[in-house]
C-alpha cells in the first residue's frame, strides 16, 4: 500500500530538489522577519503557525508530484467549479474584513477561497488549451477561455479584492501571450480594460477607498496621517535600513525596530519593509536573487514540457508569482498602487503559503513527467 506514496526512481532523477530547496530557503527566511515585525508582543505566536503551514503545505505538494499531471487534467472542470462555488459561498456568507470579503472563517482561522480559485482558473485553462490544441486564435477558442477567466475573475471583484483581481488579470495575459494569442488582439484587450476601468472609476460602482488606494502612492504626503501613512512609514523602514540593514539578528534588538512598531501588516502585505530595515540592500537583493532563480527554474520546466497542459500550467503559475513578487515590493517602496498581494513564501498566511506549495508540487510535477517513463 506504500508503494501508492511512493515515487518511481527514474522519476526522481527528474525532480528538481533545487526549487524546494529555494521555496524553504525563502519561507524561512520569511519566518525570520514575521519574528521581528511580531516577536515583540506576540513571541513566536505567527513563527509557529507558518512553520506549521509549511510543513502542511510540503505534505500536500507531495501528494500533488505523485499524481501524474495528465491524469490531473481528467479533473480539471471539477477542481475549476468547485473553487468557483467555493467563491460564491465565500461572496453570499463572508463579513468584511479590512474593506473586502475574502475570507471564510474556521474557528479562529480563516481561508482565502480566492488563492484556490487561481489555481483552478490555471488548471482550466491549461486544459482547454490542450483540448484546443493551443489554438487560442481561434475566435470560439478564444471566447471560450475568456469565459472561463471571467467567472473567478467577476466573483473576486465582488468581494472586492483588487490585489487578487490584478492577479488573475496577470496570469490570464501571461497564459494568452505565451500560448501566441495575436498581439493585436492583446493590445485591444488591454485598451478596452482601460477604457472599461475610466468607466468604472466615473460611475461610481469603484468604492472610494479602492481609488485611493491606487492613486496614493503618487502624493502620500497628501493624507500622510490617513490612506498615505501606510506608504510613508513603510519608505522610512526601508530607508532607515540603508546597505547592510540595522538589526539582521533574532532577539531583542530584533523586535525592536520602526517598521514592527509603524507599518501595519508588517507580517503580511508589508512584510518586504522589515527586509529593508532589518537586513538592508544587501538583504533586499538576496532574496530578489533567491525569487529570480525560482522564477527561472519555473519558466526553464515550462519550456521542456511534453505537452500543452503542462506547459500553460507552469506559465500560469510563474505568471502568478512574478507578478506577486513586482507588485508587493513595488508598493512598499512607493512605485506601484497599495494592494493586498502578499510576497510569495515570505508573507505570513496560510492559504497563501499552502496554495503558494501546491503551485510548486503542479511544476515539480510537469518537470518530473517531461518524457515518458518505460516502467
Amino acid at each position: 500500500m506504500l508503494d501508492k506514496f511512493s515515487l518511481n526512481r527514474k522519476l526522481i532523477r527528474h525532480f528538481d530538489f533545487g526549487i524546494v530547496f529555494v521555496a524553504i530557503l525563502i519561507v524561512t527566511f520569511g519566518c525570520a522577519n514575521i519574528y521581528s515585525a511580531t516577536g515583540a508582543s506576540l513571541g513566536y505566536y505567527y513563527v509557529k503557525l507558518q512553520l506549521l503551514w509549511l510543513l502542511v503545505g510540503l505534505i500536500v505538494m507531495y501528494v500533488v508530484v505523485i499524481v501524474d499531471y495528465t491524469i490531473l487534467s481528467n479533473y480539471a472542470a471539477l477542481l475549476y467549479w468547485a473553487s468557483v462555488i467555493f467563491l460564491l459561498y465565500n461572496d453570499l456568507t463572508s463579513s468584511a474584513i479590512n474593506g473586502a470579503s475574502s475570507w471564510i472563517s474556521i474557528g479562529n482561522r480563516a481561508i482565502q477561497p480566492s488563492e484556490f480559485a487561481k489555481l483552478g482558473m490555471i488548471i482550466m485553462l491549461a486544459k482547454k488549451l490542450e483540448d484546443m490544441e493551443g489554438d487560442i486564435n481561434n475566435l470560439k477558442n478564444f471566447l471560450i477561455l475568456t469565459f472561463y477567466a471571467l467567472i473567478p475573475a467577476i466573483l473576486i471583484v465582488i468581494q472586492p479584492d483588487m490585489g487578487m483581481t490584478m492577479v488573475c488579470f496577470f496570469i490570464v495575459l501571461g497564459i494568452f501571450f505565451v500560448s501566441g494569442l495575436n498581439l493585436k488582439v492583446i493590445m485591444g484587450g488591454l485598451i478596452a480594460l482601460v477604457v472599461l476601468i475610466v468607466g468604472i472609476w466615473n460611475s461610481g460602482i469603484m468604492p472610494f477607498y479602492w481609488k485611493k488606494r491606487l492613486t496614493i502612492f503618487l502624493n502620500p504626503e497628501s493624507d500622510e496621517l490617513g490612506s498615505g501613512l501606510q506608504l510613508i512609514q513603510s519608505q522610512i523602514g526601508i530607508g532607515s535600513g540603508g546597505v547592510t540593514g540595522n538589526g539582521a539578528k533574532l532577539g531583542d534588538r530584533a523586535v525592536s525596530g520602526f517598521v514592527s512598531q509603524f507599518v501595519p501588516e508588517a507580517h503580511t502585505d508589508f512584510i518586504f519593509s522589515m527586509v529593508g530595515e532589518k537586513w538592508g540592500f544587501i538583504g533586499g537583493i538576496a532574496l530578489l536573487i533567491l525569487f529570480f532563480i525560482l522564477l527561472y527554474k519555473i519558466i526553464k520546466i515550462a519550456r521542456r514540457s511534453k505537452d500543452i497542459f503542462g506547459n500553460v500550467i507552469c506559465v500560469g503559475v510563474f505568471s502568478s508569482f512574478l507578478f506577486s513578487i513586482i507588485q508587493n515590493i513595488g508598493m512598499t517602496i512607493g512605485i506601484l498602487p497599495i494592494t493586498g498581494i502578499t510576497l510569495p513564501f515570505m508573507s505570513y498566511g496560510g492559504s497563501s503559503l499552502l496554495t503558494n506549495f501546491i503551485a510548486l508540487g503542479l511544476v515539480l510535477n510537469v518537470g518530473m513527467r517531461k518524457k515518458k517513463i518505460n516502467f
